[in-house]
């Protein structure tokens, strides 16, 4: 996601302590070279192109399957679509005020986008035409957005009224609002479990909500003020980015307890996870990196420089890409493997 004002909002929401019980605790690896190259878990990555997005890139979300990724203009009120393979934009999309967040439904090649002021809505396009197709009423104010593509339902979340919102990918209309935690931004949904995962920013803690019931069914103590979350599907594990605690929670999926607690740079915010490398790419705001975590050890590999205030973050794991929105360079960097 993206630095969202809490004050025009209230304070940065897709902008020190760490109260946890019995966890893990795993060193950060040191810094790598300053041309953004580094050993990782699964080899050399370093920034492999720069893409000129214009003012304030925040949310991303890419879509493997068509090899195209999706990028909130914050300030110019549009959406803009880059192709993954020659790296360019190819569209750009008007959607109305403040957008915030993004999502893909890779089944139905759509795409869901939240507004964080104004008429607070989700504008859903058309990924074949480059279009707005709909606008969906949601609650106050529309941040975090989630799909599962298996159910064909979406979850925003919303940040002033602490409930989330669960969307109808077929009907495009709100089938239920379920309350949460304090100020909810995050949310992330695991399409093989039927489950959601919610960040509550004000209350330090992470909302499980079932699929099937609308229902939370665990509330999970992390790190001072989570910010955006991922699932790896494969391995059952969740991640959260602590923005003031600098680290990352992960979480057992199978348990709903904290199994360790990675330190990362300052002020964390994106996080995207790789399933087929079982990688997790952090973006620290107030550093200018990526911190690369490898799954398997939940240490930091690699950390790489992508510019000034990185924010939203995206795998294309068929590409073998990640690519970064930096804000003040106006740019999304794309990571990918060094040349041999």
């Amino acid at each position: 996601m993206r630095f969202i004002q809490r004050g025009a909002m209230l304070t940065a929401v897709a902008i020190t302590g760490l109260a946890l019980a019995a966890p893990t605790t795993a060193a950060a690896a040191p810094a790598s070279s300053a041309q953004g190259t580094a050993q990782a878990a699964k080899g050399c990555i370093t920034v492999t192109a720069t893409i000129s997005v214009g003012n304030a890139p925040g949310a991303v979300a890419a879509d493997p399957k068509t090899n195209t990724v999706y990028v909130v203009n914050d300030f110019n009120d549009t959406v803009l679509v880059i192709s993954g393979r020659t790296n360019t934009v190819t569209a750009t999309i008007p959607v109305g005020f403040l957008p915030s967040g993004v999502a893909v439904d890779t089944k139905t090649n759509t795409i869901y986008v939240t507004h964080q002021e104004g008429n607070t809505r989700v504008s859903v396009i058309s990924g074949r035409t480059n279009t707005v197709t709909a606008s969906i009423p949601v609650g106050t104010v529309s941040v975090g957005v989630a799909v599962d593509t298996k159910t064909n339902t979406v979850y925003v979340a919303d940040p002033f009224s602490n409930m989330v919102s669960v969307i109808s990918g077929r009907t495009n209309t709100v089938t239920a609002t379920i309350p949460v935690g304090a100020f909810p931004v995050g949310v992330a949904a695991d399409t093989k479990t039927n489950t959601v995962y919610v960040t509550n920013a004000d209350g330090n803690t992470v909302s499980v909500i079932s699929g099937r019931t609308n229902t939370v069914t665990a509330t999970i103590p992390v790190g001072a003020d989570p910010r955006e979350v991922a699932v790896d599907t494969k391995t059952k594990t969740i991640y959260i980015t602590n923005g003031e605690g600098n680290t990352v929670s992960v979480i057992s999926g199978q348990t709903n307890t904290v199994t360790a607690i990675i330190p990362v740079g300052r002020f964390p915010q994106g996080v995207a996870v790789d399933t087929k490398t079982n990688t997790v790419y952090v973006t620290n705001g107030l550093g200018g990196t990526v911190s690369v975590i490898s799954g398997r050890t939940n240490t930091v590999t690699a950390t790489i420089p992508v510019g000034a205030f990185p924010g939203g973050v995206a795998v294309d794991t068929k590409a073998k890409a990640t690519y970064v929105a930096t804000p003040d360079s106006r740019t999304v960097s794309v990571l990918g493997a060094c040349p041999k």
